[in-house]
């Protein structure tokens, strides 16, 4: 069994493009717990609490519920559920999975195959992240789950991913005149630039080209923010605040919120700006909310 084709394949809701990374975040979970207890299970009304944390923070912008994964990751051979009164999943309702004491947990030749090979755990884990999520937010994403991940190895990974071009980081820079296209933030440590990062707008994991069009030079903080759906890029360009973000001292006002309205600063003439369906895609499918108003200049 390649364990590691089968949890870069799962099978997941699709309509018209919207992210659905509800089964890789419950696997992640999963794997962390697994690394904390190798032997217990997942009671269904216990951690419940965490993964709507997690559906919240780092799933799409819609509210949605961990009882969809919890039940249909069953059906990818990677996850088992059994309840009070022997094994299978009592269905997909919250109230079900609660009132039957369903508890999941990794399907136990995965489990057999994660103690005899301990890195494949990692090796899953990290195919899991790059495939889903963007690398802004890979370190955060393994606190929340509690994995504890060995530096990269060589190991194998899934035919199904994609190679990254290594000089989108520097087009995009060059693009944006090495400043921050959000705050003009252009530090730099004698040649080099420092903080300043290449944002993919439509992420990566999704179909996100390596193309400037498709790229913002951000500073770390902006970069962060971006990913997490606070900021955004309006249609006519200007920077979108999103109105979910609270966020009272003097910095988080003007580091954030006085962004509002603000046009982008670049990319430079006879250069690309993002592109409309990448910007689209990054409102619909990242974006928390609606906008704030534009702030006054």
């Amino acid at each position: 069994m390649n364990w590691l084709e089968r949890t870069a394949n799962l099978r997941q809701w699709t309509r018209g493009g919207i992210r659905a990374p509800h089964k890789p975040l419950l696997l992640l979970y999963a794997l962390g717990r697994f690394q904390e207890d190798a032997e217990g299970g997942l009671r269904y009304s216990a951690v419940e609490r965490d993964l709507e944390r997690l559906l919240a923070e780092y799933g799409p912008p819609n509210r949605t519920t961990p009882a969809y994964p919890f039940h249909y990751l069953v059906s990818d051979g990677v996850w088992e559920v059994r309840t009070d009164h022997g094994p299978g999943s009592p269905g997909n309702g919250v109230r079900q999975l609660r009132r039957t004491g369903a508890t999941g947990r990794l399907a136990p030749e995965l489990r057999a195959a994660l103690r005899r090979e301990p890195a494949l755990l990692g090796r899953i884990a990290r195919s899991l992240l790059d495939l889903h999520f963007p690398p802004s937010l890979h370190g955060e994403l393994c606190e929340a789950v509690g994995l504890d991940l060995e530096p990269a190895g060589t190991g194998y990974l899934p035919a199904a991913r994609r190679q990254r071009d290594r000089r989108m980081r520097e087009l995009v820079l060059a693009a944006y005149e090495h400043r921050c296209a959000f705050c003009g933030y252009d530090g730099r440590l004698g040649p080099v630039p420092v903080g300043l990062e290449a944002a993919h707008v439509r992420w990566w994991a999704f179909d996100g080209p390596d193309e400037v069009e498709n790229g913002l030079c951000l500073c770390s903080l902006h970069h962060k923010l971006f990913d997490k759906g606070v900021l955004g890029v309006g249609e006519d360009h200007r920077v979108l605040v999103s109105q979910r973000f609270a966020g009272h001292s003097p910095a988080a006002r003007e580091y954030v919120t006085a962004l509002s309205g603000r046009p982008l600063l670049g990319p430079r003439s006879g250069t690309r700006p993002v592109a409309a369906a990448h910007r689209d895609w990054h409102l619909r499918q990242v974006f928390r909310g609606e906008p704030r108003p534009a702030t006054a200049s």
